[in-house]
């Protein structure tokens, strides 16, 4: 059994002014006691509990999570705002007809736990399986979005949200999952910046993520910061920083929802190169690295891996990564080193084709043999110990 481990994200429904100023008002409370608390020397800092903030009215298992959350953040000389947050034992799930709820107690000295009603969204069965205890639940945070909120009624009159953004429960839940079962054919994924994703079929078509989007809103905001850096209004190249990586985030979620959708289709596996480390061994320009479209260091690769991991995990598709050297060099139909130029890979007998295309075949048909690059011409014999070399008996990519 797989452990796939999930944070939902739930805004409030229904949730009324007096309960939302009470939030702010406490979330500012808490991130006044992180604060002092990071003025403490860490080896004393340890030693303390909620005992010693009995005069704060914020529960014990609220201060008791402040103080670790203070402590873990080694770098952090002052929080700006730090959510209120509890362990698994602070909170549960209710369901009453087609509404679920949320309750907890966050008040010291108040027993009676309070429930609020959230909107379920799209997470209704793992909603359920909190309840029947098949989900194994993590800690709960209180989180209020940045986005300003237009066009309220007068008189506090809205129910949903507060004047300056739309409060949110943020559960963290594990559960079980059943073991993706073993697969014949693998969809190789080449990941890129002219190209964001090429997945193909094994010596089929592929489907082609263009980067262009991407390319143009990293140098559209890198322009704009440019620009306010000049002004002087760090505020707003924030608020920008926040909203770039917000519109990224959605993009290659989109990306990852189809690749699983993909696979699925098709009853194959999935098929990553492992890119670890790569902003620190491929070389670039210093004219390359300031232009924020090619710049390696704006590329978020990994973010793209780790979605289609949960997210396959989830649904049930198996997902691996192998190695990257020569997957871009090497030919698919034998593994003979040939030549990359742009978006065109071309073999040594002349043969070619789209370059990211050739790299996903060659993820997807990968056996854990690599070629050698001397070798110019290949003759593949079967004998009774399978498929073999007939230049020097290595076998094949």
């Amino acid at each position: 059994m797989a452990i796939l481990t999930l944070t939902l994200k739930l805004p409030f429904y229904r949730l009324n002014q007096c309960k939302a100023q009470e939030f702010d008002r406490l979330t500012e409370l808490n991130t006044g006691i992180a604060n002092q608390l990071l003025e403490i020397p860490k080896t004393d800092r340890r030693k303390y509990t909620s005992k010693d903030f009995n005069h704060v009215e914020i529960g014990s298992g609220w201060i008791n999570q402040t103080i670790r959350n203070s402590c873990t953040a080694t770098k952090v000389k002052k929080f700006k705002c730090l959510p209120l947050e509890v362990n698994n034992q602070g909170w549960r799930i209710e369901k009453k007809g087609n509404t679920y709820s949320v309750a907890f107690s966050i008040i010291r000295g108040v027993k009676k736990r309070i429930p609020l009603a959230i909107h379920q969204s799209s997470h209704a069965d793992t909603l359920d399986k909190i309840i029947v205890r098949e989900a194994k639940k993590g800690s709960l945070k209180l989180w209020k979005s940045k986005k300003r909120v237009r066009n309220l009624p007068s008189h506090g009159k809205c129910k949903t949200h507060s004047r300056q953004g739309i409060w949110y429960v943020l559960l963290s839940v594990s559960m079980d999952v059943p073991d993706a079962e073993p697969v014949k054919n693998w969809i190789g994924v080449d990941r890129g910046q002219n190209q964001i994703a090429v997945a193909s079929l094994p010596n089929g078509f592929g489907k082609f993520w263009n980067g262009r989007q991407i390319k143009h809103l990293r140098r559209r905001y890198q322009k704009l910061r440019k620009q306010l850096q000049k002004a002087n209004k760090r505020k707003v190249i924030k608020r920008l920083e926040s909203k770039e990586r917000r519109i990224i985030t959605y993009i290659n979620h989109c990306i990852s929802k189809q690749l699983v959708q993909f696979a699925k289709d098709y009853g194959m596996g999935l098929r990553f190169e492992d890119l670890s480390n790569i902003r620190e061994t491929s070389k670039q320009s210093r004219k390359i690295r300031s232009d924020a479209g090619n710049s390696r260091h704006t590329w978020s690769y990994f973010q793209l891996e780790t979605l289609t991991r949960y997210k396959a995990i989830k649904s049930g598709v198996p997902f691996e990564l192998i190695p990257a050297p020569y997957t871009s060099k090497s030919d698919h139909r034998n593994g003979v080193i040939g030549k990359r130029n742009g978006h065109w890979f071309r073999g040594f007998d002349g043969y070619q084709c789209n370059s990211d295309w050739n790299a996903s075949q060659n993820i997807g048909q990968w056996l854990g043999f690599s070629c050698p690059l001397g070798l110019q011409k290949t003759v593949f014999v079967m004998d009774a110990d399978g498929l073999k070399d007939g230049v020097n008996g290595s076998p094949p990519i």
